[in-house]
């Protein structure tokens, strides 16, 4: 029997082989057994392409390998002719069917529509392998005889039901598998760390962290404690509109800007938080119009405006909150971001109780001043009305 120290050594070194893994360490052939001119390891998905571009037929052999997210997933690589993301996507996924590696071809005519198809160029020379849990793709492609270069995209996912592909993860490395193949591989493969999509989605972020999440939470608070001291009216009241009319604009951008991201990313669809977005412009807007039908101090239906006013502006606060942590999940970004919201958050709340706690103080104080000072009725000692003096 193997003793445990053989099978920690072993895993010391399968480790270190995985660890060590480049695609200058792979020695790939392509059908006609020769060695792949130029070979990168690509910047996500830990995944590796090797290719030669053959000039002389207008072709370019290809050999990519990845390592699906779990043993029933797919790996899948391709060519965009017509733009850098994958809809228009003219692609190849292998994943384990009946035991075997099968290799199908995927005209991406959009995000919805990932089906089967015959691909926009000729493919031949098409194989797939598995081995140590990684699959590779092989085929050769036809490619453009005047050009120097291709846009690619590449992508794993999880699994695969009935013969189709379930959708992958949208984390950043999902989201950034793409970039510009170089056929004489002089300048390998380029990838931008932010692509236009994730540009669009930090803006939309920060837009409505700063509005939603902290411009109408600190003009709630500005409302509710700034007016309880008579010294300050009425500035807290300009002070209070000018931050929520400010929250509203920065709102509304980065409202129109979450709706362009959903009209643009077809078969991506955050209902939740999109609804929710959605509520909150109606409701801000709301808000907005409302002040215009707002009636003085001393009007009998001011009580049932001010109901409604703080009813809504309340609830646009906890909505505004739940959906940016909504939309931090989705983005997946770096922890400092959610972080550094989550500490502006908690500042917020320590000001809103401490400020609370004072008005409480205030308030009582006011009342029992109010109950203790009694008001000269006319009489001497409660007893005998004074008579005025006679003049």
């Amino acid at each position: 029997m193997a003793s445990p120290l053989f099978f920690l050594l072993l895993t010391f070194f399968l480790a270190g082989t995985a660890s060590s893994l480049t695609c200058t360490t792979q020695k790939l052939t392509d059908a006609r057994n020769r060695l792949y001119s130029n070979c990168a390891d690509l910047p996500v998905l830990g995944s590796f392409l090797h290719w030669t571009h053959d000039p002389a037929n207008a072709s370019l052999a290809v050999a990519f390998v990845a390592a699906p997210p779990s043993p029933g997933g797919w790996i899948s690589w391709g060519i965009n002719p017509t733009a850098t993301g994958m809809a228009g996507a003219q692609v190849l996924a292998a994943f384990m069917n009946d035991g075997a590696v099968a290799v199908k071809t995927f005209d991406l005519k959009s995000y919805s529509s990932i089906v089967p198809g015959k691909l926009s160029f000729d493919v031949w020379d098409v194989r797939g392998e598995a081995v140590g849990g990684v699959m590779r793709i092989f085929a050769t492609v036809k490619v453009s005889e005047k050009g120097e270069s291709v846009n690619h995209v590449w992508q794993v996912g999880p699994s695969v039901t009935a013969g189709r592909l379930d959708k992958h993860d949208f984390n950043p490395p999902n989201l950034n598998s793409k970039g510009m193949l170089s056929f004489n591989g002089g300048q390998g493969t380029q990838v931008s760390l932010v692509d236009p999509i994730t540009k669009k989605k930090n803006i939309h972020g920060i837009l409505n962290a700063v509005s939603w999440g902290v411009l109408f939470p600190l003009g709630v608070i500005i409302a509710r404690y700034m007016r309880t001291f008579p010294s300050a009216d009425p500035a807290w009241f300009y002070l209070h509109v000018s931050c929520q009319v400010s929250a509203y604009v920065i709102g509304v951008a980065g409202w129109g800007t979450g709706m362009k991201l959903g009209s643009d990313s077809e078969g991506i669809q955050y209902s939740v938080h999109r609804n929710i977005g959605i509520t909150l412009f109606c409701l801000a807007t709301l808000q907005i119009f409302a002040l215009f039908l707002r009636p003085v101090k001393d009007h009998k239906y001011r009580y049932i405006w001010n109901i409604y006013h703080h009813s809504v502006g309340y609830s646009i606060v906890i909505m505004g909150i739940i959906n940016i942590f909504r939309g931090f999940s989705m983005l997946n970004p770096d922890k400092k971001w959610k972080s550094t919201y989550s500490i502006v958050l908690i500042a917020l709340g320590v000001v809103a109780l401490f400020l609370e706690v004072i008005t409480w103080i205030v308030v009582l104080k006011r009342k029992s001043k109010k109950s203790t000072t009694k008001t000269y009725d006319g009489y001497d000692n409660g007893e005998n009305r004074q008579q005025p003096f006679n003049v």
